[in-house]
C-alpha cells in the first residue's frame, strides 16, 4: 500500500512553497480529518500544495445549498464529496418499506440535484465518492434478486451514478467501491473506530485512498503519463530472443507464457486508450522486431508501436531520443524493464521518469503495475484512438526532416493544411482535453472541463478558435485552441493559447497569429493583448509574444493592428 499514514502526516510539516497551489473543499457526512491530513500529504509526492477546506462532518447539504457557506467563499478547484455507505444503510433503514424499491432513484435525484447546484454557483470539478458495499446479509445471496433489498439498491445506486458522469463532464467518481475490492471490507472500516469517532474510513486504507484522488487531481492538472515505453526480453515475453529464437521464447496461453501475454492485453488496451507505446531494448533491431511480425502468440504488433528503437547503445541515450522525436516531457513517461540495473540507470539519468520495480517473478507483474494506477486521466476522446499513428507518422516526418538542409524547404515539402472552426460539439471534448494535457506549450496554463469549455462556447463574451492540421504523411487530428475575451476599448485578449507540441516549429505559430489578427481586424478590434504565466514546465513559450512581435506592456503582451502585417507561415487554409 505504499506509505502509512503517519508518513504521510510527516509530509505536512514540510515545504509546499514551490509547489503549485490548489484549493479542495471536502464536505462528508462522517468525520474526514484524518482524510484532508492524507490528502494534503499524498498532495506533497505530486508537487500540489492542495490547501483545503474541510467542513464538519454531516453539512453537506447546509454546506451546498446555504449560498453564503464557506464551500462558495472558499471557491475551490475541486469539491470533494465522501458520503459512506455504512451510513447509507442507515437511511435505507430508516426508509417507509414501501419506499425502499426506490430507494437508489431518490438518493440519485437527491444528489444530482447538490452537483448542479455547486456547478450553477461555482467553477470547479466536483469529485464523488461512490459507495463501498454494505452487504446487511437480511437475504443472503438472494439479495441479488429483492429489488427491496439494500444491496440491490445500493449496487443500483453506484451504477446510476456511474452513468450520470458520461452525461456530466465535470462530475467524476471516485471508486471507493474498487478500493473495498482490492483491500478488503475489513481493512477498509474498522467498527470499533467508527463508533467512537464517527470515522468510517481505517487509518491503514487513508494512504491508498488519499493516493488515488490525488492521482486524478493531478490529472484535472496536466500532471498525467502517456507514454509506456518497453523492454523486451523477459519484460513482454520470456527468454532472450537473441539467444533462444522466435521458437522459444515464452508467450501463449501455458505456463509462464500466460503471464507475458496478458501483459501484452493490457499494454494493448492502454494502446487502444491512446497511450504511446514505444520500444526500447537493447537487441539487434532484426531480432528484436521478429515477434511483433512473427509469432503467432504476440498480441502487440509493429503497428502498435509508435517508436521502435532496439540497439547495444546506452538506453539513457535511446530514451532521450524517443523523447525527441515524441515531444513530449520524461514525466510523461512510463518505462518498464525487468533488470534493476537498466531501472537504476533511467532513474539516474531521468527522475521525472515512472520506473516501476518490477516484481522478480513474471506472475506478479500485472497485479503490480494494476495497483500503481500509472495511467489515470480526466478526458477521454475519439482523438485518443489516433494516437500511435499520428506518432508514428511523426517519426516519418523526422526521417524526412533529416533529407533536407534548409528547414523551410522541408516545411513547404510537407503540403500542410489546417481547418480553422469555432468550438463545436465535435470539438469541445478534445479542446477541453488538450488544455488539461497541454503544459508546455501553454501560455496560461489555464484548464478546462467539457462543460467550461462549452460555456464559453455559447458565450457572446468570447470568441473560440479550433485548428487542426495535416499534412503529406496524415492527419493529426485538432492540435490548437484559442480562446479569446473581448475587451472594452476594442482590445481582444487571449485567455488562452495552448497547442500540442507534435507541431512545434512547423510555423503554426504564425498561421495561428494570422487568424487571430484576422479575425480582430474583421470585427474592428485595435488591439491584440496576451499573457505569459510561467509555470516549471512553459519555459518553453516565454518568449513566444515577443517573438511573434508584441510589445511588452505592465506585464503583458500588445499588438498593434494598424502596423500588422501578416506572418510568414507554410501552411494553407482548408
Amino acid at each position: 500500500m505504499g506509505m502509512t499514514f503517519n508518513e504521510l502526516k510527516k509530509n505536512l510539516k514540510k515545504d509546499f512553497s514551490f509547489f503549485k497551489q490548489l484549493k479542495l473543499v471536502l464536505l462528508g457526512d462522517s468525520a474526514t480529518q484524518f482524510l484532508a491530513q492524507s490528502i494534503r500529504g499524498a498532495g506533497y509526492e505530486v508537487r500540489l500544495d492542495i490547501r483545503i477546506f474541510e467542513a464538519d462532518f454531516n453539512q453537506v447539504e447546509r454546506q451546498i445549498f446555504d449560498f453564503n457557506s464557506e464551500l462558495y467563499s472558499f471557491q475551490p478547484n475541486v469539491t470533494v464529496i465522501f458520503e459512506s455507505g455504512h451510513i447509507l444503510l442507515q437511511k435505507y433503514f430508516r426508509q417507509d418499506e414501501k419506499l425502499r424499491a426506490s430507494f437508489a432513484d431518490d438518493q440519485l435525484y437527491r444528489i444530482t440535484d447538490m452537483v448542479e447546484v455547486i456547478q450553477q454557483h461555482l467553477k470547479t470539478n466536483v469529485v464523488f465518492f461512490n459507495y463501498a458495499e454494505e452487504d446487511d446479509k437480511v437475504f443472503g445471496n438472494f439479495a441479488n434478486k429483492v429489488e427491496e433489498s439494500f444491496i440491490y439498491q445500493q449496487r443500483k445506486l453506484n451504477y446510476s451514478l456511474s452513468e450520470y458522469a458520461t452525461r456530466n463532464s465535470d462530475f467524476h467518481i471516485f471508486d471507493l467501491s474498487s478500493v473495498q475490492n482490492k483491500i478488503g471490507r475489513d481493512l477498509l472500516f474498522a467498527p470499533a473506530i467508527y463508533v467512537n469517532s464517527e470515522m468510517v474510513l481505517s487509518l491503514d486504507a487513508l494512504p491508498l485512498i488519499a493516493r488515488s484522488l490525488v492521482q486524478m487531481i493531478g490529472a484535472f492538472e496536466g500532471k498525467i503519463r502517456k507514454c509506456l515505453i518497453l523492454d523486451l526480453d523477459n519484460t513482454v515475453w520470456g527468454g532472450i530472443i537473441g539467444d533462444d529464437g522466435l521458437e522459444k521464447i515464452q508467450i501463449g496461453n501455458f505456463g509462464i507464457g500466460k503471464a507475458f501475454t496478458e501483459l501484452q492485453c493490457w499494454i494493448k488496451k492502454l494502446q487502444q486508450r491512446g497511450i504511446i507505446i514505444c520500444v526500447c531494448s537493447k537487441n539487434n533491431e532484426q531480432a528484436a522486431m521478429a515477434p511483433f511480425e512473427k509469432h503467432p502468440d504476440m498480441v502487440l504488433r509493429m503497428n502498435d508501436i509508435s517508436v521502435f528503437v532496439a540497439n547495444w547503445d546506452n538506453k539513457a541515450d535511446n530514451i532521450r531520443q524517443i523523447k525527441e522525436i515524441l515531444n513530449i516531457g520524461f514525466d510523461s513517461m512510463v518505462f518498464l524493464d525487468d533488470n534493476p540495473m537498466e531501472r537504476n540507470l533511467v532513474r539516474q539519468y531521468f527522475p521525472d521518469i515512472n520506473v516501476p520495480e518490477l516484481p522478480n517473478d513474471p506472475a506478479d507483474y500485472l497485479d503490480y503495475l494494476y495497483s500503481l494506477n500509472l495511467f489515470e486521466t480526466a478526458s477521454y476522446s475519439s482523438e485518443d484512438a489516433k494516437r500511435t499513428a499520428q506518432y508514428q507518422k511523426e517519426s516519418e516526418r523526422t526521417k524526412f526532416k533529416a533529407s533536407f538542409v534548409n528547414e523551410n524547404d522541408f516545411l513547404k515539402n510537407l503540403d500542410m493544411f489546417s481547418d480553422v472552426q469555432p468550438f463545436n460539439e465535435f470539438s469541445i471534448p478534445r479542446v477541453a482535453q488538450l488544455s488539461q494535457r497541454s503544459n508546455q506549450f501553454n501560455l496560461r496554463t489555464v484548464r478546462y472541463t467539457e462543460g467550461e469549455v462549452r460555456r464559453i462556447a455559447g458565450s457572446e463574451n468570447y470568441a473560440t478558435l479550433s485548428f487542426t492540421l495535416e499534412d503529406k504523411y496524415g492527419d493529426n487530428g485538432l492540435i490548437c485552441a484559442i480562446i479569446l475575451e473581448k475587451h472594452p476599448q476594442q482590445e481582444l485578449f487571449i485567455e488562452s493559447w495552448f497547442m500540442s507540441c507534435r507541431v512545434l516549429k512547423r510555423s503554426m505559430e504564425n498561421f495561428v497569429l494570422n487568424m487571430v489578427v484576422e479575425y480582430a481586424i474583421t470585427n474592428s478590434y485595435k488591439t491584440v493583448v496576451g499573457e505569459y504565466i510561467p509555470t516549471e514546465k512553459n519555459a518553453l513559450v516565454k518568449d513566444h509574444y515577443s517573438n511573434l512581435g508584441f510589445v511588452e506592456d505592465s506585464g503583458l503582451w500588445r499588438l498593434d493592428m494598424a502596423n500588422w502585417k501578416p506572418l510568414e507561415c507554410f501552411i494553407k487554409q482548408k
